[in-house]
């Protein structure tokens, strides 16, 4: 079994908010691939369903975002699942918007979630990093993450969820390059050749 994580924090308070970009691409993971109703566990919101033939779970911790890895924790212990095989969704500052980047393990860089996630879990998972952009002073931030997308964002953040849901089972398969690929040229189609003219 694979567990695709997406952190945010719970609530219509915080729904729009460019810190919930991971629960907005579970959201929208659930809705393609026609995953079962959402339900309460695991301190948090679970669904399941299959992508080719492996069972994947899906979680939204619901413990707010500092203490993501409490929920995730609980849910890796009741199946056995190695970390290498949980998959995180979540906003990174220091990312442009509409980038996205998958790496194994690594650091929190000052995101409390994943510093949550690696203390509950270890730090040997999967993160798929998705850009919103840095407000340009520290002092911002906690501002900026807080606030909901705004209406321009929707030109880049309604095909990056659609192009990162569509693509997940490529992630599922480890074929993290492959994913990346596709999901920069969802977003970066390449231009079209101009058409040779017939010859007379």
């Amino acid at each position: 079994m694979h567990l695709i994580v997406g952190l945010g924090n719970p609530g219509p308070k915080y729904r729009g908010n460019r810190h919930n970009i991971g629960f907005m691409a579970v959201d929208e993971i659930v809705r393609q691939h026609g995953f079962s109703p959402w339900r309460k566990r695991f301190q948090g919101e679970t669904s399941e369903g299959l992508m080719g033939a492996d069972k994947v779970l899906i979680l939204k911790p619901q413990t707010y975002m500092n203490e993501s890895g409490r929920s995730v924790g609980e849910a890796m212990r009741f199946f056995d699942i190695d970390p290498s095989r949980v998959i995180v969704l979540y906003d990174e500052l220091d990312l442009d918007p509409g980038k996205v980047r998958v790496r194994l393990g690594g650091g929190a860089a000052g995101h409390n979630g994943i510093r949550s996630m690696t203390a509950h879990c270890g730090p040997h998972f999967v993160r798929v990093r998705m850009g919103i952009g840095h407000p340009g002073h520290r002092e911002l931030v906690h501002a900026h993450v807080l606030s909901d997308f705004a209406r321009a964002d929707r030109g880049w953040l309604e095909p990056l969820l659609t192009a990162v849901a569509g693509n997940l089972p490529l992630l599922v398969r480890g074929e993290e390059g492959s994913f990346q690929n596709k999901v920069h040229l969802a977003l970066n189609p390449a231009p079209e050749k101009p058409s040779r003219k017939a010859e007379n």
